[in-house]
């Protein structure tokens, strides 16, 4: 297959010859997770739509063809950086065939490195070679990233996920999140009161703009900050994380770098994709309910809760 060109229209032309293309259809997928599995026999899930039954029309699971990529917003600490390096490609290295990893960074947008597919060393060696940015992008790409993994998930029947990798502070942001006070004399300031308000609304604005993209996001935060507006900064990740579906974990020495990676990707390896059939009418948001009957029980799932269909 040639190779395209380093844009995100060709990331998505690559993946998409992973798999025959389908029509799309009044539907909705979701990402879920069996927990525990006590039974011997492949789970068959059952689900609701706000409290109302609706079929379950394809479920993809964990042996299935899977897209995953991994976004590196990287630019502080070389240590860090170099053991999350080393991390990744040992993780990646381990991933079977049919899971094809794209690899973009964050500087100045979002911009592909390695497109995805089956040849792990281009990969290895954008790895390797990549330098470290000059300030933190995951806010401004994350909704690009999201997107893009939601076109490839609606026009392939495979499993997608985001993966950031990042050290960002949100102090060395180009945007100032910082809600500096804006009359020092006045103790009723609500900038004063609220520091971490411009941190909030932005983590809103993402979850919004998220709550109609299908792909899960999951965040390694290898450099853990305890200051205040950080600690906000990592909770607001946590938050845009778990409402796609997701999940956010933090690092706070170099030790618990390979132990963050390699769970995460052990969690994205582990993910079902499951499609849902859409009732003619249905709210604005959508909550969802799954099961998988085991004997006299149900399996354990954690699973996507709420989402806003796209119109049309």
């Amino acid at each position: 297959m040639p190779r395209p060109s380093s844009a995100l229209p060709a990331v998505l032309f690559a993946v998409c010859s992973i798999a025959t293309l389908h029509a799309q259809t009044a539907s909705v997928s979701i990402p879920a997770w069996i927990e525990t599995n006590d039974c011997t026999l492949p789970p068959k899930f059952e689900a609701t739509l706000n409290g109302k039954s609706v079929p379950v029309t394809a479920q993809l699971g964990p042996t299935s063809d899977q897209v995953i990529l991994v976004v590196l917003d990287l630019t502080g600490d070389l240590a860090l950086i170099d053991a999350a390096k080393q991390a990744l490609i040992s993780e990646i290295s381990k991933l079977p065939q049919n899971v094809w990893v794209g690899l973009l960074r964050t500087q100045d947008g979002l911009h592909v490195l390695a497109d995805p597919g089956p040849n792990r060393q281009p990969l290895i060696d954008a790895i390797r070679s990549l330098s470290n940015s000059s300030e933190p992008g995951l806010l401004e790409t994350v909704p690009s990233a999201l997107s893009l993994a939601d076109a490839i998930l609606r026009k392939s029947p495979v499993r997608v996920s985001v993966l950031y990798v990042t050290d960002s502070n949100i102090y060395s942001y180009r945007e100032d999140y910082t809600n500096p006070v804006i009359n020092g004399s006045d103790p009723h300031d609500l900038s004063r009161r609220f520091p971490t308000a411009l941190i909030a609304d932005k983590i809103s604005k993402l979850v919004e703009d998220s709550s109609s993209l299908e792909a899960p996001l999951f965040v390694v935060h290898i450099n853990y900050r305890r200051d205040q507006l950080n600690v906000a900064y990592e909770n607001g990740l946590d938050t845009l994380a778990d409402a796609t579906g997701g999940k956010s974990s933090a690092c706070r020495s170099v030790a618990e770098i390979p132990e963050a990676i390699s769970a995460t990707f052990a969690r994205i390896s582990s993910a079902w994709r499951l499609t849902l059939a859409l009732p003619s009418k249905i709210h604005y948001n959508i909550q969802i309910h799954l099961t998988a009957p085991c004997g006299d029980s149900d399996l354990h799932i954690s699973w996507r809760t709420h989402l806003r269909p796209k119109e049309g």
